[in-house]
């Protein structure tokens, strides 16, 4: 195990850097989406390595609970998956992305918040999580996010909502930003980090993910409302949206998407959401 984990993490973070060089070209105003998908095409941001929520694998196909959350929107609107092209999109640049038109819309672990609401819009949420904390599996000095303002230091990702967090509730904690969560979780494998903090989905795929090597500590702290985010305004689109993921729910489609993603990890699956309909 040990052998292969920096050779895989490795191959996440040039695929990282490959996307992120291809999302330096895009146009300067926010998408229609409803038209885009009229025209049988769509651009959808998601995370490119997070196990069971958004992983481009080293075949370039896409897998888990956002992407199949994302693949459904996008076939209720009427494009099918040969019809998406898929962007990556990093904590600190989805709102960027949304209101430069270099997406149509994000479905990657977005939490809706309100300063994010003052600048794009969101559909659902589609799924409730909380943010909680990964250490090394031999660390029993962890045991909540109050024992990590002993000295301790902690690992999230700029521009994410967990890391705003910690700044706030935790100003003790020694806190360092990367610019992707698998950035984290190698520096907390190779001991440069004590533990890493985003939302509990999130960590559980890691852990499933490198079985034996991280374990989820502590309860969660937060409450965080994944949510679909598209331009500011798109009042038709929004609706569209939160109508597709209202399908999924009434049609299993949800259920059993969380389930091959996520369920094998041990997390345990929480119920479907209320769309709000911000």
């Amino acid at each position: 195990m040990r052998t292969r984990f920096p050779r895989v993490m490795g191959a996440v973070a040039a695929l990282a850097a490959v996307a992120l060089t291809a999302a330096a070209c895009g146009s300067s105003e926010p998408r229609d989406v409803l038209a885009d998908a009229a025209a049988g095409h769509l651009t959808i941001g998601t995370k490119y390595d997070q196990p069971g929520l958004g992983l481009r694998e080293p075949d370039r196909t896409m897998t888990g609970f956002d992407v199949a959350v994302a693949k459904y929107v996008a076939n209720y609107l009427g494009v099918p998956e040969s019809g998406i092209t898929w962007r990556e999109s990093p904590s600190g640049q989805r709102e960027n992305l949304i209101r430069n038109g270099e997406v149509d819309f994000i479905a990657g672990t977005y939490s809706i918040t309100d300063s994010r609401k003052r600048v794009v819009d969101f559909a659902g949420p589609y799924f409730i999580a909380g943010q909680s904390l990964l250490v090394r599996a031999d660390d029993d000095s962890i045991t909540g996010a109050e024992s990590l303002e002993d000295g301790k230091k902690l690992c999230s990702v700029s521009g994410s909502t967990p890391a705003q967090e910690i700044k706030r509730s935790y100003p003790g904690v020694q806190l360092q930003e990367f610019d992707s969560y698998s950035s984290c979780v190698e520096a907390l494998y190779r001991g440069k980090v004590d533990a890493l903090t985003t939302d509990d989905i999130i960590l559980a795929g890691y852990a499933a993910q490198y079985p034996g090597e991280f374990k989820l500590v502590g309860e969660p702290f937060t409450t965080e409302l994944y949510g679909i985010g598209l331009p500011k305004g798109d009042t038709d689109a929004r609706m569209k949206i939160n109508d597709a993921i209202e399908d999924m729910v009434a049609t299993g489609a949800w259920q059993r998407a969380l389930e091959e993603s996520i369920g094998g990890s041990g997390y345990e699956l929480p119920p479907s959401p209320t769309v709000y309909r911000y």
